[in-house]
């Protein structure tokens, strides 16, 4: 038994020490490679990233019986992804979520952003992170690190940013991903991951019987335009409390909530309920069919629980299915949206001589 455990202890660390040269997954419209990388672990789940906005193109992970399947929406091929994707698992950046109006003033200068999205900032703009291709540092079985220079005003936004994010697969199947940035001059940062979840494994039925708790008991209101109102409100009595596991369709098209109403079902951010800076457990989600289940932890402030509402249909994922309306869940972890217009809200400015450092994980095991 103790050798056993040793072979296993020495084939982990050569897992991680071995070099992986991923494969060829296409070029972009101008003519930059893009290398899809797969990271394994010794029970045999796989994650697969490409440096092309650090998408997670899949990841397989068993179900109760052993099943090995996917559990994040996307596409086969990369000219889906650049034709058309709703951020399917990509990183966000500059500035994740939204904006107000695509504008905001820092140390008294203003700066105008793109308003693509009813006239507010999403995600980075219109050729934000998520569609660039970084470049590899460093690629082994179990750990991807990627590195992208975003210079001064590229989306509007102010300085010469230089970021920094590695992915790993631990032994004890959690993905982790961890960001660095440094800036030269003063800006706004805010990145997060968009991957979908559907636990139900290839994406075979939709998010509506999957159960969800979120260590959060105050919502980050909204206006019309999904703009914060400045508000925190108490989600107790509300369709908005997951304190304690939730169906996700129980009440979902609740329109007695003017939220759920603005939403079209849930696309908020959650305030969580844990000191500021500290990393720590804030959601997990369970799909009772498959028997599989996501923990995500994190060291940000809010997570933005996004339920696929606009998903329309006329997109074809993986396995040929139809991508439609509720057939996937987004947990981003990250500040508050519009956090550059709200003073009350934590900050989200990097300064020179700063360091930009936050992580997230991703746990998966069965219930």
């Amino acid at each position: 038994m103790k050798y056993c455990f040793l072979a296993l202890f020495f084939f982990s660390q050569n897992l991680f020490a071995m070099p992986n040269p991923g494969k060829p997954f296409g070029q972009t419209p101008a003519g930059e490679s893009v290398t899809l990388y797969t990271l394994k672990n010794a029970k045999g789940m796989e994650v697969h990233i490409m440096n092309y906005g650090g998408i997670i193109q899949k990841i397989l992970t068993p179900d109760r019986n052993g099943k090995l399947e996917d559990v994040v929406l996307g596409f086969e091929t990369l000219q889906e992804y650049i034709k058309d994707t709703p951020y399917f698992g990509a990183v966000v950046g500059r500035f994740g979520n939204r904006i107000a109006k695509g504008k905001f003033t820092l140390d008294g200068k203003e700066y105008t952003l793109a308003a693509q999205n009813n006239g507010q900032h999403l995600h980075g703009g219109l050729v934000g992170f998520d569609k660039k291709v970084w470049k590899v540092l460093e690629a082994s079985a179990q750990s991807l690190s990627l590195s992208y220079v975003s210079k001064d005003m590229e989306e509007g936004f102010p300085g010469n940013l230089s970021v920094k994010m590695t992915y790993t697969l631990s032994e004890e199947s959690e993905l982790s991903i961890s960001y660095e940035a440094t800036t030269d001059k003063a800006t706004v940062l805010n990145l997060s991951n968009h991957s979908y979840f559907n636990l139900s494994g290839n994406a075979k039925r939709d998010i509506l019987n999957q159960e969800v708790q979120l260590a959060a008991s105050r919502l980050v209101s909204v206006d019309q335009f999904l703009i914060p109102t400045g508000e925190l409100s108490p989600v107790a009595g509300t369709p908005f409390d997951f304190t304690k596991a939730h169906v996700v369709g129980d009440r979902i098209n609740d329109t007695s909530s003017q939220q759920i109403v603005l939403g079209g079902g849930y696309d908020h951010c959650w305030a969580l309920d844990k000191p500021a800076g500290t990393y720590a457990k804030i959601a997990t989600v369970v799909d009772p069919v498959s028997g599989r289940k996501m923990t995500v932890s994190t060291d940000q402030p809010g997570v933005q629980f996004y339920t696929g509402n606009f998903l329309d249909g006329h997109l074809t994922g993986k396995y040929g299915v139809q991508i439609r309306k509720r057939y996937g869940l987004c947990l981003e972890t990250e500040h508050f949206p519009d956090s550059p217009n709200q003073p009350n809200f934590p900050s989200t400015v990097l300064r020179p001589g700063e360091v930009y450092k936050t992580r997230t994980a991703y746990q998966f095991g069965l219930n």
